[in-house]
């Protein structure tokens, strides 16, 4: 049973901002092991395909954001796109994982009439070009965290990730074949996702169990796809939304938290982000129909279960393993497209796709009469709740 662990009566309703955003326009490419094309090239099919869902002119864009080792600046993605005005521009620079972060700060600059509508791109050869798991992105500059660690071998996200992974094993008691169940399920998911890189692949538990260890306990089937591909959503006002071709995803709470010291090593950035978002919401966890969780390696579903709120603290793997996160019967489906693991890993920009496509009610393991869409693209660092137009 899903956990209301944050009392909205706890918080001022004065701090929720009467205007509302909404995502209009969602796209992006193919998913592959090579592209054969640039990275701007990427971006601008993503781009103009969420255009063309939306119904809007790239003339009347006037904001564009991206993610900070995104290679297609602004300036240029505005130059190829035929922008008139780029009135708002920015990245923000926390690696991989600030999908909704992004979509926090566009927010903020919608409601303060600083541009009327943006778009929020991302286009990445992360197959044939660099790759995460090369630590080519994230690691091996031997610059400022990084010096400390790099030299004592971990040189990639799964070699921190895995220290903090089996200490929480520990603490808690959760399992690889937990880790396991979260695997077989997004890809139960993914072979329901014509757009997934394991569209025809079913996944077995004794699959999972039986492959080889990347970096202990993270087993083959433990770890994102690194993909070449583009995505791209499009917000304006909820205003204007109401006048443009798909049903908008209006943004209900959005927030944002940089990484920072924690005394609890195995505490995801999740937690602290939780109060906030849940206040801003004024919902609670067990109120979410559907939810899309950043799962660059599988364990780190079950913590963001967990630190969001939605269940008790050791309790995500049961959670999990009873079958609670699938489409097919789940109190709460998470992943719907298939996720990182087995859609296409883009950073969260797929988790930002999918929550969308659940409140419009398009998603190939649709969630019947969603309330409220859960998207976190980053264990914390930021995450949104989405809901259908029900202003009027």
């Amino acid at each position: 049973m899903l956990l209301a662990l944050f009392n909205i009566n706890d918080y001022d309703a004065s701090m929720v901002d009467k205007s509302k955003v909404a995502i209009v326009g969602i796209g992006e490419t193919e998913y592959s092991r090579e592209s054969g094309r640039s990275e701007l090239v990427l971006t601008l099919e993503a781009i103009m395909a969420a255009l063309e869902d939306a119904g809007i002119n790239p003339h009347e864009v006037d904001g564009l954001m991206r993610w900070s080792v995104d290679t297609s600046s602004e300036a240029i993605v505005a130059e190829n796109l035929g922008v008139k005005s780029l009135n708002w521009f920015g990245d923000i620079n926390q690696a991989g994982n600030v999908g909704a972060a992004l979509v926090a700060s566009a927010c903020a600059a919608i409601r303060s009439n600083l541009a009327e509508t943006i778009v929020i791109y991302r286009g990445v050869n992360g197959r044939s070009g660099r790759r995460y798991g090369s630590g080519a992105v994230t690691g091996r500059r031997g610059q400022g965290l990084g010096a400390f660690s790099e030299p004592f071998g971990l040189l990639t996200p799964q070699h921190g990730l895995a220290m903090m992974t089996q200490r929480r094993m520990y603490e808690t008691g959760i399992t690889s074949r937990h880790f396991g169940m979260v695997s077989v399920t997004e890809r139960f998911h993914a072979n329901r996702n014509p757009r997934a890189t394991f569209f025809d692949r079913p996944l077995t538990i004794e699959d999972h169990q039986n492959s080889r260890f990347v970096v202990e306990p993270f087993r083959l089937f433990d770890c994102c796809l690194e993909t070449d591909g583009g995505g791209a959503i499009v917000l304006t006002s909820l205003e204007r939304a109401k006048s443009l071709r798909k049903p908008p995803a209006v943004v209900r709470a959005a927030a944002q938290h940089a990484y920072a010291s924690t005394r609890d090593y195995t505490d995801t950035a999740a937690k602290f982000i939780a109060p906030r978002l849940w206040s801003q919401a004024q919902i609670t966890p067990s109120e979410v129909s559907v939810a899309q969780i950043y799962d660059h390696f599988s364990p780190f579903v079950i913590f963001a279960l967990e630190d969001y709120g939605f269940v008790a603290r050791g309790e995500g793997g049961d959670f999990v393993e009873s079958g609670q996160m699938s489409w097919d019967g789940g109190i709460l489906p998470v992943n719907t497209s298939g996720g990182h693991l087995s859609e296409a890993y883009m950073q969260g920009m797929n988790q930002l796709l999918e929550g969308v496509r659940q409140v419009r009610g398009t998603s190939t393991s649709q969630v019947q009469d969603v309330n409220f869409s859960f998207v976190d693209t980053g264990i914390g660092t930021g995450a949104l709740i989405l809901e259908p137009d029900i202003y009027g």
